[in-house]
């Protein structure tokens, strides 16, 4: 059934993508100008808006990926009027058609009656566009709150990958996300730990540029993990100044952070990043984390459109972790919140990047932009979910450990035309991904000494080949974006415990269609439609399995909404969405493994507002509902565990003269931690506070996590365990505590 239904979709997609070819070969060019926009620093603002103001049915474009632009229908005495949010509006006349003219748009504070919603697929974006710019990130671990809708927790110390939530999904630590950085992805597949697992942490936050994101699977360059949604984080090219921080807090929190220009003229520039984070964190058995990140990157012209990127980065980790605990030790006063049944857990990783972006002009509406990178990556991590469940003497910690190397090549060829109040934008990507992981292991330990047993060892290769076609089709008020994507797993698996050498391989491919659609009559609102097919694959061990069927299991998605403009300085968002998911992953803590499901489906509703109140003062709201089931069990087990049903963020940020701050709240809601929702994961309500002045080069800043020291729950799971001294296994939350009240202090300086 599912085949019937996706080559169906697909016939849909090659029709309009074949008729927007022949409309493409066959038009005739109107009469246009050509020309690029910079920022004051001559670096390429993509998708600044430019509209022709004094056309009787007046008609836009965007800059493309290089600044540059066409527009068509242009005369000599027309008005074009250039607008990008931050910067301030510019209006050219246009004298000479003929000529291309360069437009320099000086930077401003930021006013949301700038924003053009118009009919871009991603005018979304946006709203993390507005936030970062309101409320800096503060660290790694708020990178991904950025999105909205999106939490987060962490339960082992603060080295592992946050678990996260989205659309009413707990994704585990990456499994229905794709997460990427400059191109490069973040995910794991096959990972010792989990599938999809995504470590952020290897990022500094001060060198984020902007954050590109998507919900649902709609993206023809979108690949693998991208179900609930996608993130892609843009790191900058060039620094404004440079800068050194100190920041200090409670528990023997330290955090140094320097970033530093190697070079920086008009056409080459580089720079240098480097964090150094320690701190105890507020379990009785001290965390004893630390992390260092180092980061490098040169971006050049090489001509007037002609661009190059290389990154460096390199990241190490280490802590110690109080594991998840469960409510009954804290009852009885075995232990309290912040103390612990095995505090050996804990952990190592790290993980060096290098990353080539090379974007080439072909003519003035054609370019390609490809990217290389090369990842090495080590894991270990020590847990115990169970305490003595398996192993009345010994205990249940296990040890999940691999070394692997990551290789991977992306290009994608774009080509647009314009014609009469209409524009065709056609991108033809293709690409390969290929991991080599060795020494995959899962272990019963002790103490994080001894080896009691391994449960399994081998090495994975997997390769993943893909391509894809996205035509974006702009004509009046509508674009019509139709895309394909075909991708080709290779797993193969060689079982270390084998007397003799023995590899298992196994294959799959899988289309995924995509068809999006939006109206926009006017700047200020745009509805849209959205459709497509993702899929996540699934762990290579698993699916080397014998009853495994589902190596790539689809995602099918919809969402309808709009997003509009009531007021000039309020922005709002509504979508109403629908997934299905062929197949799930449940985490078997006491194994370490995950396993698959069956089939599940959501629906949901999201609400975004942004508002500017007045000058120097941003509001923001952000809310989710979920309706989230399996439709493959019995009635009244058909919850799915920890399923967010109800989310909400919002905050009031300001800036006004050398004073900025901000006080922002986020609430998560009871929801079900097993499958007939007899046991429930309790919601939370946090209030979390920031302050600083800037004096000069100087600025100074005060930090408050948990303001009024809530006692809440930052990840919780129904665990079966038995303690040391139970004659019988208990089901029950097991949770890690969240963060009590916790100040740090900043002192920053630019030069």
């Amino acid at each position: 059934m599912r085949t019937k239904n996706t080559f169906a979709y697909i016939r849909i997609i090659v029709s309009i993508f074949t008729l927007a070819c022949i409309f493409n070969l066959n038009s005739i060019d109107a009469q246009s100008i050509r020309g690029k926009v910079y920022d004051q620093y001559k670096i390429p603002l993509i998708g600044a808006y430019i509209e022709n103001v004094n056309s009787d049915h007046p008609h836009h474009t965007h800059s493309r990926e290089l600044g540059d632009f066409i527009l068509d229908d242009v005369h000599i005495g027309d008005t074009l009027q250039v607008t990008f949010f931050g910067f301030e509006n510019q209006k050219i006349i246009i004298e000479n058609t003929n000529d291309e003219i360069v437009i320099v748009l000086e930077e401003k504070s930021f006013d949301l009656d700038e924003i053009v919603v118009g009919q871009d697929i991603k005018s979304i974006n946006f709203i993390t566009d507005i936030d970062i710019k309101t409320n800096p990130v503060q660290s790694s671990q708020e990178i991904l709150r950025k999105v909205p809708g999106l939490f987060i927790g962490q339960h082992a110390g603060g080295g592992k990958a946050e678990q996260i939530f989205l659309r009413g999904f707990d994704i585990d630590h990456g499994t229905d996300i794709a997460i990427a950085v400059n191109g490069m992805p973040v995910n794991m597949v096959s990972h010792a730990h989990g599938q999809g697992y995504a470590d952020l942490h290897f990022v500094t936050p001060e060198v984020i540029e902007n954050i590109d994101f998507g919900k649902g699977p709609y993206y023809a360059n979108k690949g693998n993990f991208n179900t609930a949604g996608y993130v892609d984080f843009q790191l900058k090219e060039r620094l404004d100044k440079n800068m050194f921080s100190i920041e200090a807090g409670r528990f023997n929190t330290f955090r140094n952070v320097g970033l530093f220009n190697l070079l920086q003229t008009e056409k080459h520039n580089a720079y240098a990043a480097a964090e150094y984070l320690i701190t105890d964190g507020p379990f009785e058995s001290s965390q004893n984390f630390n992390r260092l990140n180092l980061m490098a990157k040169y971006t050049g012209r090489l001509n007037n459109l002609d661009k190059i990127s290389l990154l460096f980065s390199h990241f190490t980790s280490r802590w110690d972790a109080s594991g998840q605990i469960p409510q009954r030790a804290i009852d009885s006063g075995q232990i309290t919140r912040f103390g612990a049944i095995d505090d050996t857990e804990g952990g190592s990783t790290g993980r060096t990047n290098i990353a080539l972006d090379y974007t080439k002009s072909i003519d003035d509406k054609s370019f390609i932009k490809s990217n290389m990178y090369y990842s090495l990556y080590d894991f270990e991590l020590y847990s115990n979910f169970t305490f003595f469940l398996n192993d009345p003497v010994n205990g249940d910690q296990i040890r999940q450990v691999e070394d692997r190397q990551i290789f991977g090549v992306n290009t994608e060829w774009n080509q647009i035309n314009n014609y009469d109040n209409s524009e065709l934008l056609v991108q033809i990507g293709a690409g390969i991904r290929y991991d080599d992981v060795n020494d995959n292991e899962l272990s019963r330990t002790m103490n994080r000494k001894t080896t009691l047993s391994q449960i399994q060892f081998g090495d994975v290769d997997e390769s993943n080949i893909f391509a894809y076609a996205n035509v974006e089709y702009e004509v009046g008020n509508w674009l019509i974006n139709p895309g394909l994507r075909f991708d080709y797993f290779k797993f193969n698996y060689t079982d270390r415990f084998h007397p003799t050498y023995k590899s298992d391989s196994r294959s799959k491919a899988i289309p995924s269609p995509k068809f999006n659609l939006i109206y926009s009559p006017n700047r200020d609102i745009q509805f849209f439609l959205k459709t497509g097919v993702g899929f996540h694959s699934n762990d290579t061990r698993l699916v080397l399995a014998p009853e495994q069927e589902d190596i790539l299991p689809a995602a099918y998605g919809a969402d309808i909404g709009t997003i509009w403009k009531p007021l000039p300085r309020m922005v709002v968002n509504t979508a109403l969405w629908y997934l299905f998911l062929q197949q799930e992953f449940v985490y078997v803590g006491d194994e370490g493994v995950v396993e698959p499901s069956g089939k599940t489906r959501r629906l949901g509703v999201d609400f975004n507002l942004r508002y500017q109140f007045l000058d120097w003062l941003y509001a923001d709201v952000d809310a989710t509902y979920t309706l989230a089931r399996s439709i493959e069990e019995e009635v009244g087990e058909q919850y799915i565990p920890l399923a967010p049903i109800t989310t909400a963020t919002g905050g009031l940020n300001a800036k006004k003269g050398p004073l900025f701050g901000g006080i922002n709240v986020r609430y998560l809601a009871d929801r079900p931690a097993n499958e007939d929702n007899s046991i429930v994961a309790k919601g939370y309500f946090i209030t979390d506070l920031n302050a600083g002045y800037q004096f000069r080069k100087l600025s100074f800043g005060i930090n408050v996590e948990n303001l009024f020291n809530t006692d809440w729950v930052e990840a919780q799971f129904a665990t079966e365990s038995r303690l040391f001294d139970e004659p019988e296994s208990i089901e029950e939350i097991h949770f890690t505590p969240g963060t009590p009240f916790f100040i740090k202090g900043s002192v920053k300086y630019e030069f």
